[in-house]
């Protein structure tokens, strides 16, 4: 049986952000813990503007090359890690566009979350995409990671330095998303047709 595909997306598209070098580690630890397929997706490679889509994404009819190139991207995965940066008490607005654009690419997919910052450890922007991935029909994951004083975490080489426990805390949060994508799964195959 071959292995489900798994994202880590790169929320943050700023110059001299910090997400990439977390979305990196993150995707090393996907990589060994070896029960995905994992690829790693920057949103700022994407390049996606702001939503300039006519129609609503739930009908799947996209007028532009760059959503239909996304909606490719992101239906290619059976579930998520979104490495998110907490801006102002929220999440940034570049997932937030991303994460608009599509709809049925999202649906029943699982899909956890790796949030950082100052003191609140990215926690706050980790709460306030809860009800949006719920209401696109994602199933998140019951734990995620959060990285306070991310600007000591991230060394002169640009690679992230987890605190001690946190490569084990990132690995659970693994385990959890590869068990409800298990499932999932399961389930899909085991509903009838039609």
């Amino acid at each position: 049986m071959s292995r489900p595909h798994l994202q880590i997306i790169v929320g943050s598209t700023r110059p001299g952000r910090r997400g990439h070098a977390v979305a990196t580690w993150i995707h090393d630890l996907a990589v060994q813990h070896a029960g995905f397929e994992v690829r790693l997706v920057d949103l700022a490679e994407v390049a996606l503007p702001l939503l300039d889509e006519p129609r609503p994404p739930q009908r799947g009819q996209y007028d532009h090359e760059h959503t239909r190139r996304w909606s490719a991207i992101a239906s290619a995965a059976e579930a998520y890690v979104f490495v998110v940066p907490e801006y102002n008490h929220s999440y940034n607005a570049a997932t937030k566009n991303a994460l608009d654009y599509l709809a049925k690419e999202w649906t029943g997919k699982p899909v956890a979350f790796v949030g950082y910052g100052g003191v609140a450890a990215g926690a706050r922007a980790v709460q306030a995409l809860l009800p949006v991935v719920c209401a696109l029909g994602m199933l998140p994951v019951t734990r995620s990671v959060n990285i306070p004083f991310i600007r000591q975490t991230v060394n002169r080489d640009g690679v992230f330095e987890p605190a001690p426990g946190l490569d084990e805390n990132a690995t659970g949060v693994i385990d959890e998303l590869l068990r409800l994508t298990t499932a999932l799964s399961a389930a899909r195959l085991a509903a009838p047709a039609g």
